[in-house]
């Protein structure tokens, strides 16, 4: 089941980066698409959009609140740059081989593409749900996914990167990954008293398993790895995880065992000259990001235009390893060009505990957007979510958060603003369009006002700020607290005081201030929570009468537009954010 949208479709050139790709080997498809390769290699390069991907989840289990997390955040940087204007591409999917599945599949008595398919299923449920703008949703089953792995196999073959020998060592099923020895130690089951061997890291047991593979060479990027983490101490997000991927290299390093023997995992990508070998699948998984790029079918100096190299891979910090070591190690083995930054968030816990599906206290997602909705959901996601520290998911908290900021503080203010009868928000922004704002003789209401305008004229460049430094949930309290202190201004000024004395030229002059800068508040503010929330965000521009081409970050500032103000409808006697919680 391969899904694709628009601009993701695959491309029909050939990407050949490397020399050193077996001339004795060609994909399929690569076979097929050479006299369209051919066709499109003349035309003009188009610039590269901006690439977010989430981590390919993994097929073992139904998804949790914690999966719907990485998908939010990945698509609230999307959606932010495509409301800057720019093009954005945004892959998420499934990471469906490995031994897991292949035993998650036989306890339930199902082939692994059955299982794969019915859970794969469920994820991009899960997505859609979540009003997640993807531009594909990628599965390692998918054919065009195979041909790349196959092919960045040959590339570390050619190069000499990649050699046989026989491996011994500590292996977690769970984790999909050898262990070294420094990293495991025995720990004892506190329920069943059970000794056992763990890796020191995940606490995840791990056995001893002793077998012929293949092995990376990835100790000889050690220097270069080192380098790159130098010169980019910014490339991970928040910086200090990379102490623990600089500590990795420096004291852990050790060539990677890239391959099963095939009688053990048979389910996943054959090593293609060698079927007696199944390829690793954090090796399979990791390639998926070039494939929705392209890789390997544009053409040289062509390559950039699928996207690559990603602008942000959005990656939980307990896969930080695969992403921050394995990962640009194999991309510099190859002379590949490196992602630009890895936005590494933590985790949701329940009742502090982290959520896992192997535990079993996971909060079902599909429950919390039937309850809450979606746009509900992914505010509370952004607005209480972890990047440094986890979070603890509690409905209680979620209910507060309906009910207090976006009840209480947005829709509030929306109906003071809007459906009050003593005003017509659309002839005061037209007039202040016109004659530009009324002076007033009060130093003690200018001071008032000049406050809100600054709070006006800062939101942007202070949000702005935020998301290039990929911190969405900054950029988020920075417009709530610009309608909290809206709902203040409002209450200090008291336009509805100042509309039954509106003869007195002055007392005119401070109402339409009021009204001007509460509608402009309400304004800025549905312009950049559109990435948060789309559907209430575009309900509320259409309720102040924003025209959808003064939608994008550019119309977030203030007096940049004065023709807005006649509703296209009204809200309901219930407003924006109709009642709805633990309660109801």
């Amino acid at each position: 089941m391969e899904l694709l949208r628009g601009s993701s479709a695959r491309r029909l050139v050939r990407w050949s980066l490397a020399p050193t790709w077996s001339r004795n080997w060609i994909c399929p498809s690569c076979r097929s698409q050479s006299v369209a390769s051919r066709r499109f290699q003349s035309t003009t390069p188009s610039p590269k959009p901006y690439y977010v991907t989430t981590p390919i989840f993994y097929v073992n289990a139904a998804p949790h609140v914690g999966h719907m997390y990485s998908m939010v955040l990945a698509d609230v940087l999307k959606r932010w740059q495509i409301l800057k204007g720019n093009t954005a591409l945004l892959c998420t999917g499934t990471d469906e081989h490995g031994m897991k599945v292949q035993r998650a599949a036989a306890v339930e008595n199902m082939s692994p593409k059955e299982f794969c398919d019915e859970t794969a299923a469920k994820f991009l449920n899960l997505a859609d749900s979540t009003k997640i703008d993807y531009d594909r949703f990628i599965r390692t089953t998918d054919a065009d996914h195979i041909e790349a792995v196959e092919h960045f196999w040959f590339l570390l073959r050619e190069k000499g990167l990649i050699y046989e020998t026989v491996h011994d060592g500590w292996y977690c099923v769970g984790d999909e990954c050898f262990y070294p020895e420094s990293q495991v130690s025995k720990q004892m089951d506190p329920f069943t008293g059970e000794v056992f061997m763990a890796s020191t890291e995940t606490g995840s047991k791990v056995e001893w398993v002793e077998e012929k593979n293949y092995h990376f060479r990835m100790t000889e990027m050690k220097s270069k790895l080192l380098e790159f983490f130098s010169e980019n101490p910014d490339w991970i997000v928040p910086a200090a995880r990379m102490n623990s991927v600089v500590d990795w290299v420096n004291n852990h390093l050790e060539d990677l065992s890239v391959s099963r023997p095939a009688e053990r995992l048979t389910w996943g990508i054959r090593v293609p000259d060698d079927p007696t070998q199944t390829i690793y699948v954090w090796i399979d998984a990791l390639i998926n990001y070039m494939t929705m790029a392209g890789f390997p079918t544009l053409s040289p100096g062509r390559e950039h235009e699928g996207g690559w190299p990603a602008d942000v891979h959005v990656i939980g910090k307990d896969i930080l390893r695969f992403h921050c070591v394995y990962w640009p190690a194999l991309l510099l083995a190859l002379d590949l060009p490196l992602p630009k930054r890895v936005l590494s968030h933590a985790h949701w816990t329940l009742d502090r505990k982290k959520m896992s599906k192997s535990v079993g206290n996971v909060v079902n997602p599909f429950f919390a957007i039937e309850q809450w909705g979606a746009d509900m959901m992914r505010f509370y996601m952004i607005h209480d979510g972890g990047i440094s520290n986890d979070a603890d998911y509690n409905n209680v908290m979620i209910a507060e958060r309906y009910r207090k900021q976006l009840q209480r503080t947005l829709g509030n203010l929306a109906s003071r603003v809007v459906k009050a009868k003593a005003w017509d928000v659309g002839e005061i922004v037209a007039d202040v369009g016109a004659n530009g704002l009324y002076k007033i003789n009060s130093a003690e209401s200018d001071d008032i006002f000049n406050h809100q305008e600054n709070l006006l004229k800062n939101l942007l460049p202070a949000v702005e700020k935020h998301m290039e430094n990929l911190d969405s949930s900054a950029a988020l309290h920075e417009v709530m607290e610009l309608l909290n202190q809206t709902n203040k201004f409002i209450s200090e000024t008291k336009p509805w005081v100042l509309a039954k004395e509106a003869k007195d030229p002055w007392k005119m002059g401070a109402l339409n201030r009021t009204i001007y800068f509460s509608a402009e508040s309400l304004r800025l503010a549905g312009i950049l929570l559109q990435p948060v929330m789309p559907e209430k965000s575009a309900e509320l521009l259409d309720i102040l009468g924003v025209a959808n081409d003064k939608r994008q970050v550019q119309n977030a500032a203030l007096y940049s537009d004065f023709d807005y103000g006649v509703p296209a409808y009204m809200p309901g006697p219930d407003g924006l954010f109709p009642p709805r919680g633990l309660d109801d």
